[in-house]
């Protein structure tokens, strides 16, 4: 193949599509824990987070919360993963032998959100998040007190959620969509002096926390006291009031190293010594690898 601009301009095209098939066939497991925040410019700030939306009898003026001492801004990053193509690959009809790599540049940037969301929620145990407090901690301040949304341990962790509301406990902000770019003009300085050509993937986003009442975290051994703990936490939660937020844990996310005793838990009708099992199915099991 003459190396020209046409012809560049063609393997871009055909590259491209290739990119675009190979994005959308990744299934996201992040979009089950964390909601999807457009964000328009470099940072957004989630000080609304201090107002968990719970409905009041109205008796007189509306009662307005003060959000002031609440700010919590995520600001967005740049994501990069690029390749590059051998000149004579091109010359040679060899460009067939890339479209592995072009699928997993799309692979990459398929996953990458993956990678944050996952990571983020295992960082939360000392991580900080809207109301200034570590996502799990054992002194959230509500009203005139705290509350506690986490069991502690130093173990592998596992975590109770409740994903049934709009809010949910972590939130994905996206700033930009994955883009495939090129770097593939006949007379760029990699390709005088290195004779390649580069193709590559780029967005901007950033993984922050929702609400931490919809979550909680432990890493103690996971069994059922534990999960009854915890359980019993999360509907116990209220709002600076004294009113029950109504939280009911739907699902129990946890890795591989606790994922026999989650099944334990939820999957079997019967307890060891044959007798009921009282949290059969009283959730959904979520097993995440990058736990």
């Amino acid at each position: 193949m003459i190396v020209n601009q046409a012809n560049l301009t063609g393997i871009y095209k055909s590259f491209s599509t290739i990119f675009r098939e190979a994005l959308f066939t990744v299934k996201p497991m992040w979009d089950q824990v964390a909601m999807r925040a457009v964000s328009t410019g470099r940072s957004v700030d989630y000080k609304w987070l201090g107002a968990f939306p719970n409905m009041r009898e109205w008796l007189g003026d509306r009662v307005v919360k003060d959000l002031s001492a609440y700010k919590y801004e995520i600001y967005n990053k740049d994501f990069e993963a690029t390749v590059e193509v051998d000149r004579n690959d091109i010359e040679d009809d060899q460009i067939g032998v890339y479209t592995p790599m072009i699928q997993g540049l799309a692979h990459s940037a398929a996953i990458n959100p993956d990678q944050l969301v996952w990571a983020l929620l295992k960082a939360g145990f000392n991580t900080l998040c809207y109301d200034g407090q570590y996502f799990f901690d054992v002194d959230h301040p509500v009203g005139a007190g705290v509350m506690s949304n986490t069991g502690g341990g130093a173990g592998a962790p596992w975590f109770l959620m409740d994903l049934s509301r709009p809010i949910k406990p972590l939130i994905l902000q996206v700033r930009k969509e994955p883009q495939f770019v090129a770097q593939d003009k006949v007379d760029d300085e990699v390709v005088f002096s290195r004779k390649k050509f580069r193709y590559g993937v780029d967005d901007r986003k950033n993984v922050g926390f929702g609400l931490w009442q919809l979550a909680y975290g432990s890493k103690q051994t996971l069994d059922t006291a534990g999960y009854s703990a915890g359980r019993a936490a999360m509907m116990g939660f209220t709002d600076d009031e004294g009113t029950p937020l109504g939280i009911v844990p739907t699902h129990l996310v946890v890795g591989a190293t606790n994922e026999g005793a989650a099944r334990k838990i939820l999957k079997n009708e019967r307890n060891a010594d044959g007798s009921s099992n009282e949290w059969f199915g009283t959730a959904e099991l979520l097993v995440i690898p990058w736990l």
